[in-house]
């Protein structure tokens, strides 16, 4: 058995980030700096697989959290990529 991984640091911060961050696959897609369409449907459907394997192991109870927690932690991400994305504009005001 492998050893739990925390989805949090000891302050409370989320780093479930850092860890797939980590992920063979997420590290090949970005080495050029560019996610192609092949590589974004590789990644749905690990994602895919993964959630056929867990879903059906889930209580109905267990099953509601862990669906609020997959809904908040990808308004997280979108949230986050357009924050991102907002702050690397620059502030140049066109003067023509």
């Amino acid at each position: 058995m492998t050893e739990r991984t925390s989805w949090l640091s000891d302050e409370g911060d989320v780093t479930i980030e850092d860890h797939a961050r980590r992920l063979g696959s997420f590290m090949e897609a970005m080495a050029d700096g560019i996610v192609s369409r092949d590589e974004l449907e590789a990644q749905e459907e690990r994602i895919v697989a993964l959630m056929k394997a867990v879903e059906p192991k889930l209580d109905d109870a267990l099953h509601a959290e862990v669906t609020a927690l997959l809904c908040e932690l990808t308004a997280y991400d979108i949230m986050k990529l357009l924050c991102s994305m907002q702050e690397a504009r620059t502030n140049t005001v066109f003067k023509g």
